[in-house]
């Protein structure tokens, strides 16, 4: 009987292959020929707004409606919100998620276009409905969409007690324009879908903030619009508790048969809150039951974004050379305090905190798999440094970028953001049933917004010379999991096989690197490894004394915005073996990718302006990157 390539990589993770060398080999063999399923990479965005999100619709969007931001998605000209310039994707996504916020969903858009529903509405409620919608046409029209905004956005000191009393975003005959709006999105939704070609998947965002801490998620389904029109999302004004959402998580897809995903984000914003390792929001201990909940719906998290990278940071990581990218030290509220970065907020420390808390209660609530994804509020899916068009869109031009009208002082602005980032999924067929589960195994990865292609598989039947493979795949298959996977129980070190390539569209790559995560007699660890390199082969780039390699020549160009390929590979492929593995210990290994430097959009646009480019506060060059989910080893 042919095997599936799940039960062979589930089989190479078990102990029993790792005991005898014969055995393996023999198995090795048997399984490279079973390893036939070619997986697709594939990419997408799932955290695209449209003018069906309020704070999109305020910050300018009045035109980029769930129809443009697939057109677009797609690969089609068209007409930006924010400048009305004609924009285009150079290159299609695979899928996409149009994650509109659930509070307040379509209301403000349904009211400019259409008016009030007038069916839920009292008598007074009737009369003042228009003066009402008058008043705001004008603060629109006056281009002071982000100062209502930030009056809506009001916080309070204190997290948890903010959180207990979730705010009611809906105005009057809201539920009534969110239905409606729900409905057509859904309906649309399976219109653009067409299996094999382009996957649109329904989804929304759950957008809880209180006292200014981002505990976001989004969410999104394999159903179509036949099951999705029997709920409406969840949203932060029925509750600021991430569990609620999983109960009702759980009981929808009880009653519908739908199936979900829940995606937290922005991390780097949560005030300590996103990946907490002794108690919950609610300020009661993590327990088995919380850490499954959370296990079972949040098998992925978004490592990167327009508002800043979330991997890490330099006071978590003091030593990682490239902890500093793109930071965003900004909180979401009005007179924000000073950014204070904790271990809570970032992707590494909270795999490092689910060691812990498995370790303590027998469970990781923090297994999950990394993807990057745009968070664009224009409809606009754009994260390429050449062609970025904003994360509003009102910050869509060179002129428009240094102030947001209405921001704090010394606040983000279109400078500040990310050209960022990418879900690549390895799945089966573009559908989605295919891409729904790939994340449920997080076979996924994030990138920037360059097109990185990463392949990783670890296992006991991995071996040196493996990288030279013809059929990384087949190989990587026969001798472990892919990324994603888990290790048990194994007596010796594992091989990691990597193979990297870089984007044809973008730059060579500079270094791949391995990041493990462990827990040894107490102490959270963590040790980031340059596996391979360009100018390696040739002995041109040795590590130093304490193993660092040298960085790489940055070639940009400050005077024109532009950078050479003569540093780098294309591809760089290794067999990594752990040398300081212990058996006994608890442990992550997630690969990190790095391109050599290339030109930040801050960089391209002052020399569009003609001025100095340190007027834009940011840095000349950026290091894309891409980053796997991790493998887990359990003892």
């Amino acid at each position: 009987m042919k095997l599936s390539h799940r039960v062979v990589a589930a089989l190479c993770a078990t102990s029993i292959i790792a005991a005898s060398p014969l055995a393996k080999t023999a198995v090795r063999s048997a399984r490279a020929a079973e390893a036939a399923t070619e997986d697709q990479l594939l990419w997408g965005d799932t955290h695209l707004h449209s003018s069906n999100s309020t704070d999109a619709y305020l910050f300018g969007n009045r035109t980029a409606d769930p129809e443009t931001a697939y057109r677009f998605a797609k690969g089609l000209p068209v007409v930006h919100p924010g400048n009305r310039a004609r924009v285009q994707l150079d290159t299609p996504l695979d899928f996409l998620v149009i994650a509109d916020h659930a509070e307040g969903l379509g209301a403000l858009r349904y009211a400019m276009e259409r008016g009030v529903p007038s069916e839920e509405l009292g008598f007074f409620a009737r009369l003042a409905a228009p003066v009402v919608l008058w008043w705001l046409r004008g603060k629109l029209e006056n281009g002071e969409g982000l100062s209502i905004m930030q009056q809506v956005l009001t916080a309070q000191e204190d997290v948890r007690s903010a959180a207990e009393t979730p705010r009611d975003m809906a105005p009057p005959g809201g539920a009534a324009m969110a239905r409606t709006t729900w409905n057509e999105a859904i309906l649309l939704a399976d219109q653009h879908n067409v299996p094999g070609r382009f996957t649109t998947l329904i989804g929304w965002e759950w957008s809880s903030r209180p006292g200014g801490a981002t505990l976001h998620r989004v969410v999104f389904t394999s159903a179509d619009a036949s099951v999705a029109k029997n709920f409406m999302p969840f949203g932060s004004d029925q509750s600021n508790y991430p569990e609620d959402l999983w109960t009702w998580l759980d009981e929808t897809a009880a009653a519908t048969g739908a199936d979900f995903v829940a995606i937290p984000h922005n991390s780097n914003l949560s005030k300590g809150f996103m990946f907490p390792a002794e108690e919950r929001l609610r300020g009661t201990p993590i327990d088995a039951a919380w850490a499954e909940q959370r296990a079972k719906w949040e098998t992925v998290v978004e490592a990167t974004q327009i508002k800043g990278d979330s991997e890490t940071h330099p006071t978590l990581s003091p030593e990682d050379p490239f902890a500093d990218f793109e930071e965003f030290p900004f909180y979401s509220e009005p007179n924000p305090p000073a950014y204070d970065p904790k271990p809570a907020d970032y992707v590494r420390s909270g795999l490092l905190a689910g060691l812990a808390i498995e370790e303590r209660i027998g469970f990781n609530p923090y297994r999950f798999g990394l993807i990057g994804s745009t968070d664009s509020h224009s409809g606009v899916s754009s994260a390429e440094e050449p062609n970025f068009w904003g994360k509003f869109a009102m910050d869509s031009t060179p002129e428009s970028k240094p102030n947001l009208n209405g921001a704090p002082e010394n606040g983000p602005n279109g400078w500040t953001m990310s050209a960022s980032g990418l879900a690549a999924v390895w799945a089966e067929e573009n559908t989605r049933e295919a891409i729904l589960a790939a994340f449920k195994r997080r076979e996924v990865y994030a990138t920037t917004g360059t097109r990185i292609r990463v392949r990783v598989y670890g296992g006991a039947g991995i071996e040196p010379g493996d990288e030279l493979a013809t059929d990384i795949a087949a190989v990587g298959k026969a001798g472990g999991v892919p990324m994603g996977g888990e290790l048990r129980s194994l007596t010796s070190a594992p091989g990691f096989l990597i193979h990297a390539a870089m984007d044809p569209m973008s730059a060579h790559l500079d270094r791949v690197q391995m990041v493990k995560g462990w827990i040894e007699g107490g102490p959270l660890r963590e040790r980031v490894y340059d596996v391979a390199w360009a100018g390696q082969a040739e002995g041109k780039r040795k590590p130093d004394a304490q193993g660092r390699v040298p960085r790489v020549p940055d070639t940009v160009d400050p005077t024109s915005a532009t950078y050479t390929n003569k540093h780098g590979s294309a591809t760089l492929s290794a067999v990594w073996t752990d040398p300081d593995f212990d058996p006994s210990v608890r442990a992550f290994y997630y690969v990190r990718v790095l391109e050599v430097p290339t030109p930040r959009h801050s960089l391209r646009d002052a020399v569009a302006l003609g001025i100095d480019p340190a007027e834009t506060g940011r840095a000349l060059s950026i290091q894309e990157r891409a980053y796997t989910s991790p493998i887990y080893y359990r003892p």
